[in-house]
């Protein structure tokens, strides 16, 4: 493609010019083709196959190093926007890789002794208008153990645990990674966003000024009613009045767990939920400690739900100002782009099927990881730039030759001048399954499966069709 996944690796440092040359060329097979495995995927044969797999598994190679020139130019992206607020997603993914026989060396437990794998846990950046400029940071982990005792005695273990020894510091290590970008691009309001298993007293607590005088700003969605100076938190906000309705998407969602007790784990159908808006400023009180949390919330509560269904409640804990309903519904939407991380675990997933990678050790696993965290947030990144920017032209992202292709397959006149972005996304989200209807916009999924097809076609033209279109 004109500008592939290959660009975002460009200038890698692992003070050996081989393993560079290496990863330009994995990224080059894959880029195109991400569910492929890698033995499918090595076109020239033995010695890419396993060129690819000394890669991964060499100890100079790792993920920061990987992810590090991607990291930068998802920073100039930043700086490059026209939003002026901008949105850093971070949140946790179970990454199943138990096998039937030997398990990966290093892998922990996921939720119980049978199950083995990693927790994944990146850091995706994207606009208010949900287009996606990069990833700038993971923090991966493994459990190495499972606590046998009784739910009491390991509450107060956990109490008694320094934060740096607990799994939840992932949190604060993101918001340090977060800052490092709000300092990066001092001229744009970033706030990061996290669900409600981030509502930890240490997160509220961390330093997030900045060397301009600003601030990396938080949103977190409330997981616990805590205790303000003025009563439980959802009391105080419900004493104020309504500030506007609106009317929120609620997805479907399947249950992770055929016996799930959890309220946020269970079966939902989708609807249209019409919920009323409520926010003040309270001072938090920390369970320890005495220091002085003050921040803004924003209560969202579904008035009427359907008799079977859980009502909406976002309880939102901001730093952001809330003085006005512009500023109010400002906070809303960028909660909502936290969703993307969700489709990003996806398109990892299913797209790029790194669950299905087949390495003796955890260490490799991690290094393919980030290599496919560059090509899945890239799939997200076209299918966004072709809604936002449709008419920018394809020649930016795809050579002649690959829309020719497509073109011809599809029996469709190939135009003179290259077309416009918007139209050969859709046209190569078809491939995909995508139905091209004008109320209809094409997503990550139709589009990678489009993009894998579309390789092959533009690698049969390039073999065996003509330069140019008659």
């Amino acid at each position: 493609m004109a500008s592939s996944v290959v660009d975002e690796f460009l200038g890698a440092e692992f003070n050996d010019e081989r393993l560079t040359k290496r990863l330009y060329k994995i990224a080059e097979l894959f880029g195109d083709q991400p569910n492929k495995s890698f033995p499918a995927a090595a076109v020239g044969g033995r010695a890419d196959l396993e060129g690819a797999y000394r890669f991964v598994n060499n100890p100079k190679v790792c993920p920061d190093k990987i992810l590090a020139t991607h990291r930068q130019k998802t920073f100039e992206r930043i700086q490059a926007s026209s939003s002026q607020l901008i949105v850093i997603k971070q949140d946790t993914s179970k990454c199943d890789l138990t096998r039937p026989h030997q398990q990966v060396s290093g892998a922990g437990f996921l939720g119980g002794k049978l199950k083995h794998g990693i927790f994944l846990h990146p850091l995706l950046v994207s606009t208010l208008e949900r287009v996606p400029l990069g990833v700038i940071g993971q923090q991966n982990y493994v459990r190495k153990e499972i606590s046998t005792l009784p739910q009491k005695e390991k509450q107060k273990q956990r109490h008694a645990k320094p934060i740096e020894q607990k799994e939840s510091y992932r949190w604060l290590q993101g918001l340090q990674q977060a800052r490092q970008a709000a300092e990066a691009c001092p001229e744009k309001t970033c706030v990061l966003v996290q669900d409600s298993e981030a509502d930890i007293t240490e997160l509220f607590c961390e330093d997030r000024s900045l060397p301009n005088g600003g601030q990396l700003h938080l949103i977190v969605r409330g997981g616990q009613d805590r205790a303000t100076s003025e009563g439980k938190l959802i009391d105080v906000l419900r004493q104020e009045p309504s500030q506007f309705e609106r009317v929120i998407e609620v997805s479907r969602r399947k249950p992770k767990l055929a016996c799930t007790k959890h309220k946020r784990e269970r079966a939902r159908k989708p609807r249209k939920a019409k919920v009323e808006v409520r926010s003040r400023s309270v001072e938090l009180c920390p369970s320890r400690g005495s220091v002085r949390l003050d921040y803004n919330i924003v209560l969202v509560e579904e008035t009427a739900p359907p008799q079977d269904a859980e009502p909406i409640r976002w309880v939102l804990i901001t730093s952001l100002p809330i003085s006005t309903t512009e500023q109010v519904q400002q906070v809303i939407e960028a909660y909502c782009v936290r969703w993307q991380i969700e489709i990003f675990f996806r398109v990892l997933k299913t797209g790029c099927r790194i669950e299905k990678r087949h390495f003796e050790n955890i260490e490799a696993i991690e290094n393919v990881i980030a290599l496919f965290m560059v090509i899945a947030w890239r799939v997200m990144y076209l299918s966004m730039l072709g809604r936002s920017c449709p008419d920018i032209s394809c020649e930016l992202f795809f050579e002649d030759y690959e829309w020719w292709s497509v073109y011809r397959v599809l029996n469709l006149p190939i135009p003179d001048t290259p077309p416009s972005l918007g139209e050969v996304v859709r046209t190569i989200a078809m491939l995909g399954g995508f139905i091209n209807h004008a109320k209809n916009e094409p997503g990550p999924e139709t589009l990678w499966k489009g993009i894998q097809v579309a390789f092959n076609y533009g690698s049969a033209w390039l073999a065996f069709g003509p330069e140019k279109p008659n």
